[in-house]
């Protein structure tokens, strides 16, 4: 099988089918702690302040360590990366199900998150680079990575409702570990003459971004760390949110689970639409948009309950959600191929670190007195950041020619 020794005067790719899924993968394994920390530290003698703190070392190596993806994907090879990592993400879940102290779960946890940062810096580099309206197909990549975020509270509910957390961390890795296996039948490679062309095009061009880039990045780097915040903030404290503000609904969590992730499934398809949309209309207008709807309806969302908090907090993260393939689209508008996988993965750094650190942020307020409508409520504040970020975006036609 090709696949099994790559061959370096050769490029490789993968069907957008199984870089789908994988985007699906990384959000669903990272998040699976998020639904299973309550009872793992009630079998660990922890509340759920105390407990939420050993996942942040994996959910800062997600972040972190993406530099490191994006600069050895560059450097070497893409499929080789986007190779290891299912295997990654399966050895770090296994570990955790076997976990016999905080200690080693908090050590597990960080190597699924240091495997889960290969995807975003690699998978999105690999789907940017084929032809064809960008903004869509970065929508509709997204929706496959938000099914991921949905499927994780739902999936791990039932299995803590039916069994134990433990298994919640087991069967996700002994499917990580199918679709690893699976992937590798799937490679290709790719046409020689196509990959000739990428190598004048880069020869001919000795700067990797593009006019303008300053103001854009800078831009950017607001709505990554804030974005990031608020992103990272949403998934990981709704499905616990739910627990405690719809009583009058249900208590069993693997209902509140499921309701979490009909949200979260719900609410992705609106990154089709933002992909639609920036492929039409200046980014910055869409960007500003998303916004205002956080500012909105987080800070509604912050005064609810029950039925109100459900459908309030849909439209929150219709919102959140659209905003994500938004920067994407416009770095891949400035920023050429050959540079690409190290400017995503700096900016996935910042977006992922700034969520990992909603976990001591959020340990230390709730440890403090502070309750989740505190919470909800700074982060509709974080919100006006991204409104202000979009406004001063250049006012760029969305068919200018990509990087």
């Amino acid at each position: 099988m090709k696949i099994i020794s790559f061959d370096n005067s050769k490029s490789y790719s993968i069907p957008d089918l199984y870089l789908n899924i994988g985007h699906l993968l990384d959000h669903f394994m990272m998040l699976i702690f998020a639904k299973a920390a309550f009872d793992a530290g009630r079998e660990f003698g922890l509340s759920y302040e105390e407990i939420i703190v050993y996942g942040t070392l994996g959910v800062v190596l997600f972040g972190a360590a993406a530099p490191l993806a994006g600069w050895l994907a560059d450097k070497y090879s893409r499929a080789i990366l986007i190779t290891v990592y299912p295997f990654g993400l399966g050895l770090g879940s296994f570990l955790a199900a076997f976990s016999q102290s905080t200690e080693m779960l908090g050590l597990s946890l960080g190597i699924l998150g240091f495997f889960a940062a290969i995807y975003h810096p690699v998978g999105i580099a690999m789907i940017v680079k084929r032809p064809g309206k960008v903004g869509l197909r970065l929508g509709i990549n997204g929706v496959w990575g938000n099914m991921g975020v949905a499927l994780a509270p739902i999936l791990t509910g039932f299995l803590i409702a039916y069994a134990d957390w433990r298994l919640g961390f087991f069967i996700p890795s002994i499917i990580c570990l199918l679709f690893g296996i699976s992937q590798l039948f799937a490679f290709i490679e790719q046409d020689e003459t196509e990959v000739k062309v990428d190598n004048t095009k880069k020869s001919k061009s000795s700067s990797a971004l593009t006019e303008g880039w300053q103001t854009v990045l800078f831009c950017l780097s607001i709505v990554t760390l804030s974005g990031g915040f608020i992103f990272g903030s949403l998934t990981f404290l709704i499905p616990r949110l739910f627990e405690v503000n719809m009583l009058q609904i249900s208590n069993d969590v693997a209902i509140t689970g499921l309701l979490a992730g009909l949200v979260y499934a719900i609410a992705s398809f609106s990154q089709i639409g933002t992909g639609w949309l920036v492929d039409k209309i200046p980014p910055k207008y869409v960007l500003a948009a998303m916004g205002l709807g956080q500012l909105i309806f987080i800070y509604i969302a912050s005064q609810s309950s029950d039925f109100g908090l459900l459908f309030i907090m849909l439209a929150a993260m219709i919102f959140v959600f659209g905003q994500v393939p938004i920067t994407d689209v416009i770095l891949v508008k400035y920023v050429k191929d050959s540079w690409r996988g190290r400017v995503l993965s700096i900016k996935f750094m910042v977006n992922l670190s700034a969520g990992a650190s909603v976990l001591p942020i959020t340990s230390l307020l709730l440890k403090n007195g502070y309750n989740f409508s505190f919470v909800l409520q700074c982060l509709a504040f974080i919100s006006i950041s991204v409104i202000i970020a979009g406004m001063l975006l250049p006012n760029k036609s969305p068919t200018f020619k990509v990087a």
